[in-house]
C-alpha cells in the first residue's frame, strides 16, 4: 500500500527505447522502463487505500494508446515479510526512550526490492488532520528527514537514534523508507521499500527520554478529552463470539487478528494473557469502527475490565473500511492513529490504562447469535441451514442459496465421478455474489488437484498472498481451502477434499426467514427446508427419487448463472446443455446408510468415503462450536476484596473474599444462570443495620441492585453489583 514495488507487467513486450509510464486510478503517474527481456516495468504508488487498483500504462508522456491492468495494494501488516523493510527486535523499536531501553537500533531489508547500488535511508511521518467526521478531514504521509544517505545496498542498517529537532519530533507515527540514492529526498513514488508503520518512540523530544512515564500521561490525558467530544461508536460495532470455538468458526464476519494468532505462536504483544485474537470483517456503518474479540487457553473471552489484554473496539478498522482514503477509513494508519498510539500512552509508556479502557471497553457477547450453517459434501450431501439432512446427485448447475433481499447468490456445479465412472456426482464447482459486488468463483482445477479461484471470469493468484480486499468482500486462500466473505456478513467456505469440493455457507441471523435453495430455509423449522422452485413441499423421509425431482427444480439457467465458461467441455456439459441433465439417473437402489458408507459403495472407492467422513465430522464440529453461549455479564470484585473467576459463562462459578479486617456482605459464590442472570442476587443485611445511618444506606444499596439487575443487558456496561466488604470495626462502632 505505501507503493515502490517494482513489477513486471505480463502479456505484453516493448522496444527497448520506449520511455514507459503508468498511471493509477487515472490520476497517479509514476515512471516505469523496459528492461533487456522487452518486459514493461511499473512502481506503485503510495496509497490510501486496498483491493486492486486499475492502472494504464504508456509508452509516452503523452498518455495515450494505453493498456489496462490491476495492481493489487496490500495492508503492510497483511504484506510478506520478505516484501518489507525489518525492524530487528520491534520491542526495541517500540519502547525506545522508556527506562532500561536504549542503543542501537537495526533494520534490514531484501536487497533485490530496491535496484540501486547506494541508497537512501529515510523516515516517513503519517497524521490526519481537520475537524473529525467532517470534509475536512485528511490523512497525510510526508517526508521528515534522512537517518541516511548513499549507504550501501547491503540489506542492513544499525543506528543510535537521536532526539529529533523540531516540528518532526512531533511527528509520533511513520515508517522507514529505503530508496536509491539518485532519487531526492522524499521523492514521490519511486522504487522503494518499506518497513511497516510504527510508533516514532526512538526520535521523540528530549522531555519524553528524560521522564517517559510523564510525557505518555500528558498525551493520554489529552487523548481522552478528545475522546469526549468525539461521536460515541461502541453501539455500532458488532459484539464478540463468547468463546474461541464461536470465534474461529464464524468465518463469515470474523477473522484472525495477525498480531494475536494461536497458529503461528500466539505472540500477543498487545494482549498479554490472550492465545488469539480476532477482528470483525466488516466496519461499522456509520463510523467505520471496528471490533477486536481475545481469547485465553481455556477458550475463555478476555475482556478490559479484568485483564490489560482484554478485547477492544476500534475508532478505526485496523483493515481499512471502503471507500478507503479519508480518516477514519485509511487501513492501518487510522487505526494507529485512534487506537494504537493512545494504547502505547496510556498502557505501555505510562500505566494509566484506566483512561484507555473508559473509552475502548470490553464487548461482551451477551447479545452475540451465532450464524447458521448449511453444507454440502461428498456424492453430494446435503446439510440444510435447520439441520435436514439428504441426498441429491444431479448432474448440471444449481441455486444453494438464493437471498433475494440480501443479493445473496451461491450456485453450485456438480459433474459425474470418473475413475471409475460411475453413475454418482460430485461439487466441481461453487460462485456466488452479494448485490453488485464482483462474482468469486471457486472450482477444482484441472488435475482434480487444487482450487482455482476467479474474480469475474479471471483467474486470481494467491503465490505472494492470502488474503485480498475486494470490493467491500474479502476472499482468504490458504493451501486447498477458500473463505469469501461478504458485506452482509455471510460465509462461504471451500475447501478440497479427495478430489471433490466441500462447501460450507454461514449466515447470520438478519438471514431468517429469507432464503431458498437447496440448503433450505434458515427459520428453525424442519419441516418446511425442502421446498422445490415452485413452493412443492418435500419431507426429508422422501424417497430418492422424490428429492432428486425436489433436487432438480433448482436448476438454473443460463441467463442467472454466475459459471465461467471457458473450455469446450464447460460450453459442451453445461452450456449449451440443459441445466440438469434429464438424462443422467444416479444410483437409487442402495440404501441410505451412513453417508461414507454410502459413497464408498457408489464411487467403489474408500478414500472417497473417508474424505466422506471426514467432512462430516468437521462440520459437526463447526455446528457444535456455533451453538448459542448464554453470558451472564461480568461482575466487579468487591470492594476492598478480592474475586477468584474470569470467566462469566452458563456454569461458571465466580468467588468472592474480602481483605484482612473486612467483612462480606453477602453470599460468598455466584453461578451464571441459563436465564443468563447471576445467582443469590438478593442481599444479605443480617448485622449490617445497626445505626439508622447504616441502615438507611444499606437498604438504599439493596434496592439498587435490584433496579440495576432488572435493566436490559448493554454489553459495554457490565452489570453492576453492591456486594461490598465492609470495616469490621467501622461497622460495630456506628
Amino acid at each position: 500500500m505505501f507503493g515502490g514495488t517494482d513489477f513486471v507487467v505480463l502479456g505484453v513486450s516493448f522496444n527497448n527505447i520506449s520511455n514507459i509510464f503508468c498511471r493509477f486510478k487515472k490520476e497517479i503517474v509514476t515512471e516505469g522502463y523496459v528492461d533487456d527481456e522487452k518486459r514493461g516495468h511499473c512502481t506503485s504508488p503510495l496509497l490510501y487505500e486496498t483491493g486492486w487498483i486499475p492502472f494504464e500504462i504508456f509508452t509516452n508522456k503523452g498518455l495515450n494508446n494505453s493498456r489496462q491492468g490491476a495492481w493489487l495494494s496490500v495492508h503492510t501488516g497483511k504484506l510478506d515479510s520478505k516484501l518489507k523493510v525489518q525492524l530487528e527486535n520491534a520491542t526495541k523499536w517500540q519502547y525506545y526512550g522508556t527506562p532500561n531501553t536504549g542503543g542501537s537500533l537495526k533494520m534490514t531489508w531484501n536487497v533485490s526490492l530496491v535496484r540501486a547500488e547506494a541508497v537512501n535511508l529515510e523516515l516517513w511521518g503519517y497524521r490526519e488532520q481537520g475537524v473529525p467526521y467532517s470534509d475536512s478531514w485528511k490523512a497525510e504521509w510526508t517526508y521528515l528527514y534522512s537517518l541516511e544517505r548513499g549507504h550501501p545496498n547491503n540489506g542492513t542498517f544499525t543506528f543510535i537514534p537521536k532526539v529529533a529537532e523540531k516540528p518532526y519530533s512531533d511527528w509520533e507515527l511513520g515508517a522507514i523508507r529505503v530508496s536509491s540514492s539518485t532519487y531526492p529526498d522524499g521523492a514521490s513514488n519511486v522504487n522503494a521499500a518499506w518497513s511497516e508503520d510504527h510508533a516514532l518512540a526512538w526520535h521523540l523530544e528530549e522531555s519524553y527520554r528524560e521522564d517517559s512515564a510523564a510525557w505518555a500521561l500528558k498525551k493520554c490525558v489529552t487523548w481522552d478529552q478528545l475522546e469526549k467530544t468525539l461521536p460515541n461508536f461502541l453501539s455500532e460495532t458488532i459484539d464478540c463470539p463468547c468463546t474461541l470455538a464461536q470465534a474461529r468458526a464464524d468465518t463469515g464476519r470474523f477473522h484472525t487478528d495477525y498480531g494475536c494468532d494461536l497458529e503461528k505462536g500466539s505472540v500477543c504483544t498487545y494482549h498479554p494473557g490472550s492465545v488469539h485474537c480476532v477482528r470483525a470483517i466488516q466496519a461499522s456503518s456509520e463510523y467505520a469502527a471496528g471490533q477486536q474479540c481475545c481469547y485465553d487457553s481455556t477458550g475463555a473471552q478476555v475482556l478490559t475490565f479484568d485483564s490489560i489484554g482484554g478485547s477492544t473496539p476500534d475508532r478505526g478498522h485496523d483493515w481499512g473500511s471502503p471507500p478507503y482514503k479519508k480518516p477514519p477509513r485509511v487501513p492501518g494508519s487510522s487505526h494507529w492513529v485512534y487506537d494504537v498510539l493512545s494504547f502505547y500512552y496510556c498502557c505501555l509508556w505510562s500505566e494509566n490504562c484506566h483512561y484507555y479502557f473508559t473509552h475502548r471497553p470490553s464487548s461482551d457477547c451477551r447479545t452475540y447469535k451465532p450464524p447458521k450453517a448449511g453444507f454440502v459434501f461428498g456424492d453430494p450431501h446435503f446439510i440444510t441451514f435447520d439441520n435436514v439432512s439428504y441426498t441429491f446427485n444431479g448432474k448440471g448447475e444449481y441455486s444453494l442459496v438464493v437471498a433475494a433481499e440480501k443479493g445473496l447468490l451461491v450456485q453450485g456445479r456438480t459433474e459425474q465421478l470418473t475413475e471409475p465412472l460411475v453413475n454418482a456426482t460430485k461439487l466441481s464447482a461453487v460462485a456466488m455474489k452479494e448485490g453488485n459486488s464482483d462474482v468469486i468463483e471457486v472450482r477444482l482445477s484441472r488435475l482434480f488437484s487444487s482450487l482455482e479461484v476467479l474474480r469475474n471470469q479471471a483467474p486470481l493468484s494467491f503465490s505472494e498472498q492470502t488474503w485480498m480486499d475486494l470490493d467491500g468482500k474479502a476472499v482468504f486462500s490458504y493451501l486447498c481451502n477458500v473463505t469469501v466473505m461478504f458485506p452482509s456478513g455471510a460465509g462461504v467456505e471451500v475447501r478440497l477434499r479427495e478430489r471433490t469440493i466441500v462447501v460450507t455457507v454461514l449466515l447470520p441471523e438478519d438471514f431468517r426467514n429469507s432464503v431458498e435453495g437447496l440448503l433450505g430455509n434458515m427459520n428453525d423449522d424442519p419441516t418446511d427446508d425442502l421446498i422445490s422452485r415452485d413452493k412443492e413441499i418435500f419431507l426429508a423421509n422422501s424417497n430418492a427419487e422424490e428429492l432428486f425431482s425436489f433436487g432438480a427444480s433448482w436448476a438454473i439457467l443460463n441467463e442467472s448463472s454466475l459459471f465461467t465458461y471457458d473450455s469446450a467441455f464447460l460450453l459442451d456439459t453445461y452450456f449449451y446443455a440443459p441445466k440438469h441433465n434429464p438424462y443422467f439417473r444416479p444410483v437409487f437402489e442402495l440404501p441410505r446408510s451412513q453417508f461414507c458408507k454410502y459413497d464408498t459403495l457408489v464411487s467403489r472407492s474408500a478414500d472417497l468415503g473417508n474424505a466422506t467422513r471426514h467432512s462430516f465430522n468437521s462440520h459437526m464440529s463447526v455446528v457444535v462450536a456455533l451453538e448459542p453461549v448464554v453470558s451472564c455479564g461480568w461482575i466487579p470484585p468487591p470492594k476492598n476484596g478480592k474475586k477468584e473467576g474470569t470467566t462469566y459463562l452458563q456454569g461458571s462459578t465466580l468467588t468472592f473474599s474480602c481483605d484482612a479486617g473486612y467483612t462480606l456482605q453477602g453470599a460468598a459464590e455466584r453461578k451464571c444462570q441459563s436465564d443468563g442472570r447471576w445467582s443469590d442476587t438478593e442481599m444479605n443485611v443480617v448485622g449490617i443495620a445497626v445505626g439508622t445511618v447504616v441502615g438507611a444506606l444499606v437498604l438504599i444499596t439493596v434496592i439498587t441492585a435490584i433496579v440495576l439487575q432488572t435493566r436490559k443487558p448493554n454489553r459495554y456496561r457490565p452489570w453492576i453489583w453492591t456486594r461490598s466488604c465492609m470495616n469490621t470495626e467501622l461497622l460495630y462502632s456506628s
